[in-house]
């Protein structure tokens, strides 16, 4: 008893948190660049969590719009809390007479294709009788008036599918790829939205590819691309995809991109589960994510080091969750971009399209919406990734001082405590702990003098005060760098886990090496940097809980509440 009184004292003396009320400032746009990071006209940080809508296929069209009004869907990929869209277009739209002089319903009648008319007619009646641009900068003003911001990627040439390699729309000088036409295409798209404040990007075009494809011509054109977008409007980031579908910068390493212009410079990369194959299910997933993380880092992560803008332009899952190889991915995918802190646009919005490489409303299992565009296909999904949606660090973010919070990608929750005798377990992000991790590899929780500590294998991990033996000492292990390990008092090794009621517990350490049939997903986290602060402004101790102990009354005469 005497030890518990004394132990509690020591509590109230060792924390100290302060309350601050925060309040969110308005987004000034235009958006520019300071060193890795996009910030508004105030110079505060904006992390851009965007959701690609396709508008690039045969009829020119945003897809969806047969389905759903354009308002429905942009107030819906608000509440999905995507605060921007990427919003793909081909070459030939602005360029191409012929193509650009018909109006929605007629480019639907050329292909066939009278249901979507129908639908159309019923739910965006408002643009089946313009031309195909105007339809374009319709859906640019809805999102707008819904506050999503929207960066204008060009995505191709000739409307349709992407991408092959032989497809004629890869690299400059393929058969539908001419240079001076696409800088025209870049100039003109510029200007029409120049003075539309909700449009703050545009990407020059997407995924260069093919047997033509070198550095020389990279340099020599996209560096003409930029300039052209940055003269016809000043206003709007100028983002630069890489080589080999977008997969390599690896060359701006040592030869930085020369522009006239600053602070408006960001690169752009794709990374999705298939882009290594079927490597996930056949390796081991610590040791395919510890190299692909790593060949990641080499191809284009070092740019965030070199203080550029990184944007993950294209990443997505089949949303079913039934894909093994994407499931994998995915939790790799999530602690790498929330441990780099990258702005990023899942693939993709779209629930089906009119037509699809020849099929009629084919259904888009990666789409976050469902068939008929009417809700999200998997809601857990959504939430998942809604933890990245907000910046965890960047300018004027320090509301508090710089921490580790300790991100789960499988769940996308963190770790959190809600009273002195709750154990620790998976909860939001924003209300996570902050932690400190030390050069002795002590956990602590920031503030105090607590760290984490391992008991036995199959139990609660805890926290306590004596912080020297090895069972409080955590290291990152695996290929993965995702294992948070400890050593028993009996020199066994541990990880942290999660149980089925999301309690954070410590089990043997698993999926290490070698078996490609087992998944670590359970046990991998990362510590993430953040100066975010708590949704609730009080420490992870209530010390209403101990006033229900014995010993209450002279604990009470303290009068302390919960802070």
């Amino acid at each position: 008893m005497g030890s518990f009184i004394s132990s509690s004292i020591l509590l109230l003396f060792l924390l100290f948190p302060t309350i601050i009320q925060h309040a969110k400032p308005a987004m000034s746009l235009p958006l520019s660049t300071n060193s890795r990071w996009i910030v508004d006209e105030e110079g505060q940080r904006v992390k851009l969590a965007c959701v690609n809508w396709v508008s690039h296929l045969e009829p020119v069209v945003a897809e969806g719009l047969s389905k759903q009004p354009m308002d429905m869907i942009a107030k819906r990929i608000v509440t999905m809390g995507f605060n921007c869209v990427r919003f793909t277009w081909p070459l030939f739209l602005i360029t191409n007479d012929s193509l650009a002089s018909l109006t929605v319903r007629q480019s639907f009648q050329r292909l066939g294709l009278l249901e979507s008319i129908a639908g159309i007619q019923s739910n965006n009646p408002s643009i089946i009788d313009v031309s195909l641009i105007k339809a374009y900068q319709a859906v640019v003003s809805s999102l707008g008036k819904n506050d999503v911001m929207v960066i204008l990627d060009n995505h191709l040439s000739k409307p349709g599918w992407c991408c092959s390699n032989f497809d004629g729309n890869g690299f400059f000088g393929d058969q539908y790829f001419n240079p001076d036409l696409w800088i025209t295409g870049l100039t003109r798209m510029a200007t029409l939205f120049n003075g539309v404040t909700n449009v703050v990007g545009m990407s020059l075009r997407n995924e260069l590819r093919g047997p033509k494809q070198n550095v020389n011509d990279w340099y020599r054109y996209m560096q003409k691309g930029a300039e052209a977008v940055h003269s016809a409007n000043p206003d709007v980031l100028v983002i630069l995809s890489g080589l080999s579908y977008d997969s390599d910068l690896s060359f701006i390493q040592n030869r930085p991109v020369q522009l006239s212009f600053s602070g408006k410079l960001v690169f752009e990369v794709h990374w999705y589960g298939f882009s290594d194959g079927q490597a996930w299910v056949t390796g081991n997933p610590n040791q395919v994510c510890g190299r692909v993380a790593k060949d990641m880092m080499r191809r284009s992560g070092f740019l965030v080091d070199q203080g550029y803008p990184l944007f993950v332009s294209e990443y997505g899952v089949d949303q079913r969750g039934t894909n093994v190889n994407d499931n994998r991915y995915l939790n790799c995918f999530l602690g790498v971009v929330a441990e780099l802190d990258l702005d990023w646009a899942l693939w993709t919005l779209v629930g089906s399209y009119y037509l699809r490489e020849g099929v009629i409303g084919l259904n888009e299992y990666y789409g976050v919406l469902n068939y008929n565009w009417c809700e999200t296909r998997n809601s857990s999904f959504i939430e998942r990734i809604s933890a990245l949606q907000s910046p965890f660090r960047g300018p004027g973010l320090s509301e508090t001082k710089l921490h580790k919070v300790i991100f789960h990608p499988s769940t996308g929750l963190c770790v959190i405590r809600k009273s002195f005798l709750d154990p620790l377990r998976l909860g939001p992000c924003a209300d996570s702990e902050s932690w400190s991790y030390s050069s002795d590899k002590t956990l602590v929780v920031k503030g105090t003098y607590f760290c984490l500590q391992a008991d036995e294998s199959g139990t609660l991990a805890k926290l306590g005060i004596f912080c020297s033996d090895s069972n409080s000492k955590w290291e990152m292990i695996a290929d993965s760098k995702m294992h948070l390990s400890s050593k028993l008092r009996n020199g066994k090794s541990i990880c942290l886990d999660v149980d089925s009621s999301n309690a954070i517990v410590t089990n043997s350490c698993k999926c290490i090496s070698k078996d490609n049939t087992c998944d670590p997903a359970s046990q991998w986290f990362k510590l993430v940097d953040s100066t975010r602060s708590r949704s609730e402004e009080q420490s992870f101790l209530h010390f209403d809980s101990i006033f229900d102990l014995p010993g209450k009354g002279f604990l009470s005469n303290l009068m302390v509440g919960s802070i």
